[in-house]
This record gives structure tokens, C-alpha cells and sequence, in this order.
């Protein structure tokens, strides 16, 4: 094997575990947009992850500016319903629970790659949110952050 090939390896593990550092789970609903913006903004571009953003109805659907690498999904509360078998609607914090704790259990998975959580949305569906990561699938209190006057993390980490 010459040195270029090695070397041309070499630079590809190297951003591959780049990639694999940088990878995100994101979360905000309508009130916290100025915040996700804020954070979007900070991430590298070769971010990738996934971001939810929980809204009231479509109208409250727009544009943000996420690294390419990473997908947005909006959730649309008018268009969901509440809890099964109450008929009733999707509470604020429920769609992006749900959301995020499926994608949670589905994607968060024992391969090494670190993921970085990021919850920028209400208190409730965050609070369910925490719970089921570090509970249910046992993901670090230090990956997790959420804004601090919710109380949900220990503060001293």
C-alpha cells in the first residue's frame, strides 16, 4: 500500500470521527426559535444530527438555517392528537416528546458515536424528554443540556 493511500485514509477517519463528535440532537418549539437560531449558528458545518421543532399549527412552520448534514422535522400540534383514546389534542410539549423520545429509541444506539443533546423547547416536553434519555436509555446527564431554570439536571456537573 503506497503513503498517498494511507494518508488519503488517514484524512478520511479523521473527518469521519469529526462528523461522529459532532453529532446532534436538537430540540425547541415556537418560544425558544431565537434561541435554536442562535445555537444552529454556532454549530460546525459538518454538524449532523437531527432537529424538532414543535409549533401550534403550520402556519408556524418557516425556515432555519441547520448545517446540511442535519434534519429538520416540524410538528405541527393542531394536526396531532393527545393522549390515546381521550379524543382530545396535542398538548404544547407532546408532539416533540413523542417526537424525540421515538427518534431517541430508535437512533441513539451503543456504536460510539456521542451525541450532544440540546433541548431548547417548553418545560414539560423537555422534562419528559430528560426523563426518557437518562431513565429509559440511560444517555449521561453531561450530554444533556436544557435550560437551567427548569431544574432538571444537576447543576454541578
Amino acid at each position: 500500500m503506497s503513503t498517498a493511500s494511507v494518508e488519503y485514509r488517514s484524512a478520511r477517519a479523521e473527518r469521519r470521527a469529526a462528523r461522529q463528535r459532532s453529532h446532534h440532537l436538537v430540540t425547541a418549539d415556537e418560544n425558544s426559535l431565537a434561541d435554536l437560531e442562535m445555537f444552529l449558528a454556532a454549530l460546525p458545518l459538518c454538524a449532523t444530527g437531527r432537529i424538532f421543532i414543535e409549533v401550534a399549527d403550520e402556519s408556524g412552520i418557516g425556515r432555519v438555517q441547520a448545517p446540511p448534514r442535519m434534519t429538520v422535522t416540524w410538528l405541527a400540534r393542531s394536526s396531532r392528537s393527545g393522549a390515546p383514546g381521550t379524543g382530545r389534542g396535542c398538548t404544547p410539549g407532546m408532539a416533540l416528546s413523542r417526537a424525540t423520545c421515538a427518534w431517541a429509541d430508535e437512533m441513539l444506539c451503543e456504536d460510539g458515536a456521542a451525541t450532544t443533546v440540546t433541548l431548547l423547547g417548553g418545560y414539560l416536553g423537555t422534562a419528559d424528554i430528560v426523563e426518557h434519555l437518562t431513565v429509559a436509555l440511560d444517555v449521561p446527564t453531561s450530554s444533556i443540556h436544557a435550560p437551567e431554570q427548569f431544574g432538571l439536571l444537576p447543576s454541578d456537573r
